[in-house]
């Protein structure tokens, strides 16, 4: 699709003047890139819900290694953060960088069809060796070596792509969005390197042994854990609130300064933070302080970035009453602002004692895996869709609404069972009878959560739910005939300061 540079030169239009040649942007491989994230999506909520129900009714777990709780876990973690939000990180990145430089893709169509099916190959070959139990059997049970270095090779493409856009660029500027984007893209390639380090057992054997062991892997694994949350699950995202809510709103970021600012604290910040999930091991008792104390630090970039994405709303409230779309992503950095202030809580060591092992940690993963990256994902396909296929809006904003409202109730049954059962679980951990003996016995505490594992499945079959209402409202969008067409979106007005 031919579009006008001057059409959309991203959220903040920055300096350059005169006539402006039209640019015919590489769109294809990012129309698949918006079908494979919600198709993938699907994929991971259902493996979601078969696990919760797993835990809920163990009998589900069934005779077959293959479809055990052990293999299909990881499964459903990959195809949600991987799958689901890395194919809708690539396609919206290489969707900004495009407009927001007012410059074709570096490789063009080939270099984007490449990245899209190589990042497909990676994700079907990871997903087969956890369902056969071929994994590095670490926390995230990562794939792999041969998955492992493929993903390398897709992922230097993918900077090369990205890096390559911003260097010939027609916009002097570099909009803050971008900033987001490549700060995730090279932490990722870094963390990626670092934690997979390994030695293949032989030639044609899948399998292969760690670099290191005891401690020293757990703290790479959790330097690598913490930031891929922080980078992939955090940054990136950050990078789409930065163009798409401004673009919902048709109103400016609310300070580009605080957007600058929010980016160099956060990228210096984060990288430090990961010890806090090893408190109370083996760990040196320095490390989880540093930990800790940089975990706490965080409250303030975070919710810096939270205050800029809601006062981007400034002038434009009225459009969460008309905009259901707009609802997703303003609805996802209010869970980015709780999620980012639950996080720092328990890194406190003595939250921390009671929070850890406990569902809690698992209410707080999916408070920010479902309400912040799904919902940003959710509203920015809304309106990326009907734009790529050149559609004047999409198919159902009454479907959008049902999204919205079943999605959220799910979101809330899910996140509060995890929460009232993590506490218990931890209370009942460390409560003791008068003569010094554990209350509890672990199994009693196994039975006592059962009917909040119960709500938690529920939970997220309505979360499942609302994205397959999304799955049919976008397939209608594509396909449905259209004699008019949508007016290209005019560039928005430059930031307030």
């Amino acid at each position: 699709m031919t579009v006008a540079a001057s059409a959309d030169a991203g959220p903040r239009s920055g300096g350059a003047t005169g006539s402006r040649r039209e640019i015919a942007y590489v769109d294809a491989p990012i129309r698949a890139f918006a079908i494979a994230t919600m198709f993938w999506g699907v994929v991971g909520f259902l493996m979601g819900v078969v696990i919760a129900s797993q835990l809920a009714w163990p009998l589900l777990n069934l005779d077959l290694e293959w479809t055990t709780f052990g293999r299909l876990r990881p499964v459903h973690t990959s195809a949600v953060i991987f799958a689901f939000g890395g194919n809708a990180l690539i396609g919206t990145s290489l969707y900004v960088v495009q407009r927001t430089c007012r410059a074709r893709l570096f490789g063009g169509q080939d270099m984007g069809w490449f990245l899209f099916w190589g990042y497909q190959f990676f994700i079907v070959t990871a997903a087969l060796g956890y369902v056969l139990g071929v994994t590095q059997s670490k926390e995230y049970a990562e794939p792999e070596w041969y998955s492992d270095l493929w993903l390398t090779v897709v992922w230097v493409s993918y900077l090369v792509a990205f890096g390559g856009t911003i260097l010939k660029r027609e916009e002097p500027h570099i909009y803050v969005a971008n900033w987001f984007y490549l700060g995730f893209i090279l932490t990722i390639a870094m963390l990626h390197l670092g934690n997979n380090v390994a030695l293949p057992v032989g030639a044609g054997i899948g399998k292969s042994y760690g670099a290191a062991s005891g401690v020293q892997d757990a703290m790479i694994q959790w330097w690598y854990g913490h930031n891929a949350v922080g980078f992939f699950l955090t940054a990136g995202f950050l990078g789409m609130m930065y163009y798409f809510i401004p673009k919902q709103a048709d109103r400016p970021i609310y300070s580009y300064r605080l957007s600058i600012v929010h980016f160099w604290s956060l990228i210096f910040l984060y990288i430090w933070a990961g010890p806090h999930h090893l408190h109370f091991t083996a760990l040196p008792d320095w490390a989880q302080t540093l930990g800790m104390v940089f975990s706490v630090m965080l409250w303030m970039p975070s919710w810096g970035g939270m205050i800029n994405g809601l006062m981007t709303l400034s002038g434009a409230w009225e459009k969460l009453r008309t905009d259901p779309a707009l609802r997703f992503s303003v609805t996802a950095v209010g869970f980015y602002g709780m999620s980012t202030f639950e996080g720092p809580v328990m890194s406190i060591k003595a939250v921390n004692a009671l929070s850890h092992y406990t569902d809690w940690t698992i209410g707080h993963v999916h408070s920010g895996a479902m309400g912040w990256v799904g919902f940003i994902v959710f509203g920015a396909l809304y309106w990326l869709v009907p734009v790529l296929w050149n559609r004047r809006a999409i198919w159902s904003e009454r479907l959008i609404a049902w999204h919205f409202w079943v999605a959220t109730l799910g979101i809330v049954l899910y996140i509060t069972a995890m929460w009232v059962s993590g506490i218990m679980q931890g209370l009942m951990w460390r409560a003791f009878d008068q003569f010094g003996f554990l209350q509890y016995a672990f199994i009693e505490t196994v039975a006592a959560m059962h009917p909040y594992y119960v709500i938690r499945a529920m939970g997220g079959l309505l979360f499942l739910t609302g994205a397959l209402l999304m799955a049919y409202n976008l397939f209608m969008t594509i396909t449905a005939v259209e004699t008019a067409r949508r007016p290209l979106a005019a560039a928005v007005p430059a930031a307030a300061e």
